[in-house]
């Protein structure tokens, strides 16, 4: 019945005493191709994700009424999946996630409720005769040629490796605006004698939990809650009024007599704001009023985090600041900023959640900034390497010392047959019925939920109607088909102002790097790897040219080009004249970038051509069972789990790299130089040689 696709997908761990009706594992194996995900079954327990939440559940025994909530246990995800790069798409095989959504679950009555029009992780229901694998799609995807990314600066032999065939084989710790790496290495809570015990959660009831909550997000019609004092005491009435204004900010309460009984009872402070600002005057004025911590991660991005951590505080994600995003297929350690949650309900999650541990926890009197980070620093392993250790040391000396070209990942441009950068020139152009063609239209090889949405926009273009077919809105195609639904056809620009800034920004920042990449490479093709007359270095935040007499004083680490826009200069020589020549291809005026909307006018930015790695270290390890971990998480040293011991005459060989890089650089396209393969999916999935067994 299991059938091995074109990209010899493996099954990790499957295990036989796992009961399973032969339905199911057909629902199973059509949800695996659906998705293109490895399955992982640990004895008589599932994962569930709603939200991107990992829910604890259990599958109940065969005749089982019901399963007790202390019997529900914790599973950490497999670590064997596809998915997208840290910092750019992996080696030979975006390695496939974990899922395992066709199985039959209990219900959790503890479980974070899902919003009203969204089920994030929906199970997609089984497409009748679609045998196409996730080879067969991807053969419609992009390559490396296809977005410009073709030269090399170093000269030794290339060779293979994979990246990414678990995810802890890419580490990422984040670079703070000092200049010290963000590690998590303490848990402990920060002395506060103001700060009540966690024990006071536990006096209200379940009932009186969800009332609450209710209230909390104005979904009940009444204005208050009251709450009765069992056993009536002074001390008992002061514990339920700190666990109501610790578990739901934006509440208040107070006492009240009410046919002879003391009752509590709770109502907003300041009305619906009040959910995105919790109480001021709850808050010790000699506290900072930011709680900054550390959040470890695995397999998450940074905003998926976010998400998860406000569903299971009750606070709307804006409350939180950062300095970068972190993607998903990796594990990650970043500094958070909360505005008035404390740390001792922070790290009462670490005893909810999976793969999440916060700690590092301190006050301070202000948030973080996006783009305040140094940069980040990765810790990397290659398995199945194949070239000799002298290659391997070549490679490694020449990223050390020249570096790479400055490159924007494969991810920038998306991984399905419609580049974002096609999106992002219509914007430019204002086709704003080819926007939504290119966003809305059916997709070559595409599977999964948005298949059925899609073939419904086809054959009505009806919004309303494409919409019932999409169990998961808030994704970009169920937010413009929202503003389809609001303002029409005739207006389209306001509907996809639906999507969030960001998202509407990232397509037409796609086709800058798209630009971008395809000038640099003409640029090295040109004038190869030094400073020549015409380039522009930065003085300050300004670019100049460099004169004839100042060329030996730059190197090729000195030149940056420019992402076009109306705020930028261009290159003094030939390559200027290549990029309005390239843009007016694509119907663009280099001297008129700016869009009738203000948010898609490009003012330009200024980008290093060659980046030169720091803190570059490597070893070579030898390993016998491919799930083996190689890399001593931030967790495990808290834990004192040690690394299992490596064997010394192995029969794989894996390459470990350390490196640090400045902000916006990609990761991936430093291991490129390294290998001298291509990073594209399409690619990958050819090459890849993981098995099922």
């Amino acid at each position: 019945m299991l059938r091995i696709l074109g990209l010899n997908i493996v099954f990790r761990k499957i295990f036989s005493h796992v009961p399973i009706k032969a339905c199911q594992l057909t629902n199973i194996w059509t949800n695996f191709e659906q998705n293109c995900c490895v399955c992982t079954f640990l004895s008589k327990m599932e994962v569930e994700e709603t939200n991107n939440l990992a829910i604890k559940r259990s599958l109940p025994d065969a005749g089982d009424e019901q399963t007790e909530p202390e019997q529900y246990k914790k599973i950490k995800l497999s670590e064997t999946g596809i998915s997208s790069d840290q910092s750019g798409t992996g080696k030979h095989t975006e390695i496939i996630e974990s899922a395992l959504q066709a199985l039959p679950s209990q219900p959790d009555e503890n479980n974070v409720k899902e919003d009203e029009e969204e089920i994030d992780n929906a199970v997609l229901e089984e497409d009748e005769g679609d045998g196409d694998s996730f080879a067969d799609m991807m053969k419609y995807g992009l390559v490396e040629e296809d977005v410009g990314i073709t030269k090399f600066v170093s000269s030794h032999q290339g060779f293979s490796g994979i990246l990414k065939e678990r995810y802890s084989d890419f580490v990422v710790h984040e670079i703070n605006k000092g200049g010290k790496i963000v590690v998590l290495d303490d848990l402990s809570v920060p002395a506060d004698d103001e700060e009540p015990s966690e024990d006071i959660f536990s006096v209200l009831s379940a009932q009186d939990k969800q009332r609450l909550e209710d209230l909390q997000h104005f979904k009940n019609k009444e204005d208050s809650v009251t709450i009765e004092v069992v056993e009536d005491t002074k001390e008992k009435r002061t514990v339920i009024h700190q666990a109501v204004k610790g578990l739901f900010p934006g509440l208040e309460t107070k006492t009240e007599e009410r046919e002879g009984k003391k009752i509590i009872v709770a109502y907003h402070v300041a009305g619906k704001t009040a959910l995105a600002n919790p109480r001021k005057h709850s808050w010790p004025k000699s506290r900072g009023s930011y709680c900054h911590f550390v959040l470890y991660k695995e397999n998450k991005d940074t905003m998926d985090a976010i998400n998860v951590l406000s569903k299971y505080l009750r606070v709307k994600p804006n409350i939180f600041s950062y300095m970068g995003t972190k993607d998903k297929r990796a594990i990650t350690v970043q500094e958070i900023a909360v505005v008035k949650i404390t740390a001792q309900r922070l790290s009462h999650l670490n005893k909810c959640l999976m793969n999440f541990k916060l700690g590092n926890f301190s006050y301070k009197k202000y948030p973080l900034k996006l783009g305040e980070l140094q940069g980040n620093s990765f810790t990397v392993v290659l398995r199945n390497v194949t070239g000799s250790n002298q290659q391997v040391a070549q490679a490694m000396s020449s990223l050390r010392d020249i570096g790479f070209i400055n490159y924007y990942g494969m991810q920038r441009f998306g991984t399905t047959a419609i580049p974002t950068y096609q999106v992002g020139k219509a914007i430019l152009h204002n086709k704003w019925s080819e926007v939504m063609d290119l966003i809305l239209k059916p997709r070559p090889g595409e599977r999964g939920y948005l298949v059925k949405c899609r073939e419904e926009w086809a054959k009505t273009k009806d919004p309303e109607a494409a919409l019932k077919k999409l169990p998961v809105k808030r994704c970009v195609e169920g937010q413009l088909l929202r503003g389809l639904a609001k303002y029409g056809m005739k207006n389209i620009a306001s509907a996809f102002g639906m999507i969030p800034r960001n998202n509407r920004l990232m397509y037409i920042h796609s086709y800058q790097s798209y630009v971008w990449n395809k000038i640099v490479s003409k640029r090295i093709e040109e004038y190869g790897l030094q400073a020549v007359q015409g380039d522009l270095v930065l003085k300050g935040v300004t670019a100049v040219p460099i004169e004839e007499s100042d060329v030996a004083k730059h190197t090729i680490h000195d030149v940056v080009m420019p992402l076009p826009g109306f705020d930028v200069l261009y290159p003094k020589h030939k390559i200027g004249k290549v990029y309005e020549e390239m843009m007016a291809i694509d119907g663009l005026d280099i001297n008129n970038m700016k869009h009738k909307i203000r948010d898609y006018s490009l003012s330009g930015a200024y980008r290093k051509i060659i980046i030169r790695p720091q803190n570059v270290n490597w070893e070579i390890l030898v390993y016998d069972d491919n799930k083996i971990p190689l890399v001593h998480t931030d967790v495990e040293k808290l834990e004192s789990i040690p690394l299992p011991e490596s064997s010394k005459d192995g029969k794989y060989k894996a390459l470990k790299m350390d490196f640090s890089l400045p902000p916006s650089t990609y990761a991936t396209m430093a291991i490129r130089e390294v290998l001298k393969m291509d990073t594209s999916i399409k690619n990958q999935t050819q090459l890849n040689t993981v098995w099922l067994r």
